[in-house]
């Protein structure tokens, strides 16, 4: 599934085509994108409107448009957004398209091979807050991910740390690739409890998460799969990879073997040095 890094690489590409362009209309091939919504409602709210700004909450990508009607768009795990001239033939799965322009020439498409990625307009900023609200916690990017307020996230938290990292309600759009990377920068084990952390610990978390995130969008993400620019090039991260896809590969930092395991339902890469296991506590002795 595309992470903050490579929805962020999208943003980035997108923003200077689409903000000051006005969007003449929205055509939703596949009614599936957003139930239950029917398609002519979302048409309806967007068609026609400027395109102020393009925003990112998250792993969700946020077309603003005047009158203050919002287009939340995620990906989900085989989405891509690419844009194309009215002219080019039409790329297979294609899901939405976005005409844009006075004279429609240029066109934004939304494809999708597993059908996964969705879409819902937003009426007013009250509700776009509200739609993230129950949906997504801190920004790992922003100021307020500090170490102390990731302490306070994780404090009394029984989960493994990896499965913590994922939740979207308490940090958004860290997904599995940049759990690994940002555990093996903080030498954190990723079945340890979250809540066993030490101070020093959850510094080195927070470092490892905003670094690996950082690498990610330096690099325009990474393309294992499916992911694609809005161009079809593929992102460069997982050329950078220090230990997730490297199963037995040498630690560059310690020159151990790779080893993949489970953890929150994930497969997941360590270095059995760097990120010693947690060790047991054993039940108190009886009387």
């Amino acid at each position: 599934m595309p992470e903050l890094p490579e929805i962020e690489t999208i943003r980035r590409q997108l923003a200077p085509v689409l903000e000051g362009r006005r969007l003449e209309r929205m055509e939703v091939l596949d009614p599936r994108w957003c139930e239950p919504a029917p398609p002519s409602a979302l048409e309806d709210a967007v068609r026609g409107r400027m395109i102020e700004r393009l925003g990112r909450r998250g792993k969700y990508l946020i077309l603003s448009l005047e009158d203050d009607v919002h287009l939340a768009m995620h990906l989900r795990m085989t989405g891509n957004v690419l844009l194309t001239h009215a002219s080019d033939p039409d790329p297979p799965y294609l899901r939405v398209r976005f005409v844009l322009g006075a004279n429609g020439s240029k066109e934004m498409l939304f494809t999708d091979v597993r059908r996964f990625g969705t879409g819902a307009v937003l009426l007013g900023s009250d509700a776009l807050a509200e739609f993230f609200a129950s949906r997504l916690g801190v920004e790992p990017l922003s100021p307020d991910f500090t170490a102390e307020a990731l302490r306070a996230l994780a404090r009394g938290r029984r989960a493994p740390v990896k499965a913590f990292l994922l939740t979207q309600e308490r940090i958004a759009g860290v997904g599995n690739i940049y759990a690994d990377e940002a555990l093996w920068r903080a030498r954190i084990h990723p079945l340890r409890p979250v809540g066993t952390l030490k101070r020093p610990q959850v510094e080195a978390l927070r470092e490892g998460v905003v670094e690996a995130l950082a690498e990610g969008i330096d690099a325009k993400g990474a393309s294992i799969d499916d992911f694609r620019h809005t161009d079809g090039a593929r992102g460069s991260f997982q050329d950078r990879f220090f230990v997730h896809m490297r199963e037995g590969e040498p630690c560059p930092r310690c020159g151990t073997t790779i080893t993949k395991l489970r953890a929150a339902g994930r497969g997941t890469y360590i270095c059995p040095n760097c990120q010693r296991r947690p060790r047991l506590r054993r039940p108190a002795a009886s009387a």
